[in-house]
């Protein structure tokens, strides 16, 4: 903490709290003073020349001079790699370990004193200096890692290591967690060290609360996922390259990934962007499933401070006409800020509360921090000290660091045993009412000053037994806090799948749940940012997200506030919420013209409920996010690929978000086919660039022709939607019916439509054949 830092702290709680700031970060900076940060003389490294080899069931062991490197194609096509003994496995990415290796892949003789392994997607190629290169079934090239550097201090140790890669000059770079200047990835430096940036961000800051080294490269040549399976502290320099004019020679674009010590591993999955997210969900695992009521409109504020202000709300919810399923609890309704407890002063007989809002429809959720009071009668601190359950420090007792409460401790998520304890604490939650809860500050981060690191980097971690400092846990804290969070509302409410959401986590996180954008900041470049957190992280397997409508902090204009709620219904997670002391969120306190136009987005939001239903069951099927990039079924397409300012919601709807104050009118960039405005019904063909109208009362959202969008009827029960076709075109969906909150298998309904002599045809598809749809159809489009 430097002076400034603790400035703002004294400002932002007293001198007393201030006080125990300075204190705590001195404390902090000694312990890791104790730990040597000198590496001492350092020997560098590579591999060397080719050996010999050493044959496994889907590769084997390339031996070098002074390394060896395993490739192995598992099941499925994706493709690992790991130098110097490294395994796929112990990793906390991987859902269920390790996939077993595909017996048609044989590791044979290459070229020049190469080897290589042939599969059904992709063929790895490893050259006799230990250049790994992936290409095509064709034989096309699409990335090629140079070979690697390590440097060993002298004197033993982990060893920090770098690797470059080269990808094809057109390609471009996206993914590497929640990026806010995204969802291109440009020219520079990511840091991979999940942060609380302190206060509102924009699309400059970075690192954010999500970091992960997961790469999704897109060019002509096809599209490939890289993950570097390593939790420390590293960072990652992207360059896109350039391709030569006349005769000129096209300069590739470089990814360098460098890591301060742990294993040096890669995983790659190759194919389209549909495939690849398949493959990569099915490693790390599928995204968890919301309860349908987590698809509806719901509110947050930190500061409600007391049931009547909830209920109040509420009350205004319905008496403006607007939809609301979910209201959450901020650290304002604890009792002294202690995770696990109520004010029962201010928030009396909370059961009672929750059980009359959910007879109204709308459920509670709770947010949930890890930092724990470290007070005598604080009962989830002497449970956790008696069950030793706290992360340590080098001197050997429990690391602390400065949250809301004061002084904390830190459970230590990554022991089995302490997961199991934390998950059984969720059943306060629960007997006090709540339907879902989200975990924040779990970077871990301090509050004073905001951002500043809250444990040590020599605070001891258990590591699933293995053992190990804060250095290697940092990363994987919040990923590790949201399964046990996760599995302890599943033992307790096995019937009922549960809505967990994280501000912070690490690949893999979206077996557990989902997350949001943090602490947005207001203004118009926060919107920005917004629409880049979500497009990223569903590009790294995390499908359901969304930001803090209206910003966290600070009071947007009434402009800005409609325009950032209009892009958030057709966003996954769709929440608003502000800081303690900015201004509300409630639609009503932005004017009349603003919640008329509001209401009407939140109805359509509503309308639109069964096709979230439907994305969200796809998605659990198959790795795709809601909200896709407009290159998603077109990845060959440049222009689609540098379009950042729009998206699609499915395969049915594009949506075109107003991103700048006054915009009224707006260029749109379609994929191939007939698009039709859903407001006004034109037909725009693509590939292309239009202009539309956007007017304050709506953004443009355009419908593909053929598409079969599930809406919700007046009676409140399921039609089909369903945009007529272009003629000789055909086109169809899928449906996927609520069947509740538990874990009944639905069925999946395919539908086709066609254009049959002027009249649109709609058939569902069964086993031998197809049979007229089971609910009412409404056809639109030209010709309808």
């Amino acid at each position: 903490m430097d002076g400034r830092g603790l400035v703002r702290s004294v400002k932002a709680f007293g001198s007393a709290r201030g006080r125990l700031a300075l204190r705590t970060a001195l404390r902090r900076r000694r312990t890791d003073a104790a730990v040597p940060a000198q590496r001492g003389p350092e020997r560098a490294r590579v591999p060397g020349a080719v050996t010999g080899v050493e044959l496994r069931p889907g590769g084997g062991v390339v031996r070098f001079a002074r390394s060896e490197l395993l490739v192995r194609v598992a099941v499925g096509g994706a493709v690992f790699w790991g130098w110097d003994g490294a395994e796929p496995t112990p990793s906390y990415a991987l859902a269920d370990g390790c996939p077993g290796a595909d017996p048609r892949a044989v590791l044979e003789p290459d070229t020049e004193g190469g080897w290589r392994v042939v599969s059904e997607r992709v063929t790895v190629t490893v050259s006799r200096l230990g250049a790994v290169e992936i290409l095509t079934p064709g034989g096309v090239r699409i990335r090629r890692e140079l070979p690697p550097r390590w440097w060993e201090p002298v004197s033993g140790g982990a060893a920090r290591w770098v690797q470059r890669a080269e990808v094809p000059a057109d390609a471009r770079f996206f993914g590497l967690g929640g990026r806010a200047s995204g969802p291109r990835l440009r020219d520079g430096t990511y840091q991979l060290w999940n942060t609380d940036p302190g206060g509102g961000f924009g699309p400059g800051d970075d690192p954010l609360y999500i970091t992960m080294p997961v790469q999704l490269v897109v060019a002509d040549a096809g599209a490939h996922l890289v993950f570097h399976d390593n939790t420390r502290e590293g960072r990652v320099v992207l360059a896109e390259g350039r391709e030569g004019a006349g005769s000129g020679h096209d300069r590739p674009g470089s990814s360098e990934v460098r890591m301060g010590g742990g294993p040096l591993r890669c995983w790659v999955v190759a194919g389209t962007p549909a495939r690849v997210l398949r493959g990569w969900t099915a490693l790390t695992g599928r995204p968890a499933l919301p309860p349908s009521w987590a698809l509806g409109p719901q509110h947050a504020r930190w500061g409600f401070g007391s049931a009547r202000e909830v209920r109040r709300v509420v009350a205004g919810y319905r008496e403006h006409g607007l939809p609301l399923t979910a209201l959450h609890l901020d650290i304002d309704h604890f009792d002294g800020h202690r995770v696990f407890t109520v004010d029962r002063e201010r928030f009396p007989g909370l059961p009672g509360l929750a059980e009359e809002l959910r007879r109204d429809g709308v459920r509670l959720v709770s947010i949930v921090d890890p930092a724990v009071e470290a007070a005598p009668g604080n009962r989830v601190y002497e449970e956790g000290l008696a069950a030793d359950a706290f992360v340590g420090d080098a001197r050997g007792g429990a690391a602390r660091g400065v949250v809301w409460p004061g002084e904390c401790v830190f459970p230590d998520f990554t022991a089995p045993r302490v997961r199991d304890w934390w998950g059984g604490l969720y059943a306060e939650r629960l007997a006090q009412g709540f339907a879902g809860f989200w975990h924040d500050m779990n970077e871990p981060a301090s509050m004073v000053p905001f951002g500043d690191p809250t444990l040590p980097l020599s605070a001891r971690h258990d590591l699933e037994g293995r053992g190990g400092d804060h250095r290697e846990a940092h990363n994987v804290y919040g990923l590790a806090m949201a399964r046990a969070g996760y599995e302890g509302l599943r033992a307790l409410r096995p019937d009922e799948r549960p809505f967990l959401f994280s501000r912070s986590g690490w690949a893999g996180m979206q077996r557990y749940g989902g997350t949001w954008s943090g602490d947005v900041t207001t203004g118009w470049p926060g919107l920005r940012a917004s629409l880049s957190l979500v497009l990223g992280l569903g590009l790294c397997g995390v499908p359901y997200s969304g930001p803090d409508v209206g910003g966290f902090d600070g009071s947007p204009s009434p402009e800005l506030y409609l325009r950032r709620l209009q892009m958030a219904c057709f966003l996954p997670l769709l929440r608003t919420h502000s800081a303690i002391g900015a201004g509300r969120r409630e639609p009503w306190e932005f004017g009349a013209q603003t919640l008329e136009h509001a209401r009407a987005a939140l109805l359509e939001r509503e309308r639109l409920h069964p096709y979230f239903v439907t994305l969200a069951h796809v998605s659990r099927l198959t790795g795709a996010p809601y909200v896709r990039p407009v290159w998603w079924g077109a990845p060959e397409d440049r222009a689609l690929r540098d379009c950042e300012d729009a998206f699609l919601l499915g395969d049915g709807l594009l949506v075109a978000p107003v991103l700048d104050r006054g915009g009224v009118r707006r260029a749109v960039r379609l994929p191939r086919g007939r698009w039709y405005d859903t407001a006004t019904g034109a037909a725009y063909e693509g590939p292309g660039q239009v202009v539309v109208d956007a007017p304050l009362s709506r953004v443009p959202v355009l419908a593909r022709a053929g598409s079969v969008i599930p809406v919700r009827g007046a009676d409140g029960g399921t039609e089909l939607e369903v945009w007529a076709p272009a003629a000789g075109c055909k086109g169809g969906g899928v449906v996927v019916r609520d069947a509740g909150d538990g874990w009944r298998e639905p069925e999946v309904e395919r539908y086709t439509t066609a254009l049959d002599d002027g009249r649109v045809v709609v058939g569902r598809v069964v086993a031998d054949g197809a049979v007229e749809p089971g609910c009412p159809v409404r056809v639109r489009g030209a010709g309808a």
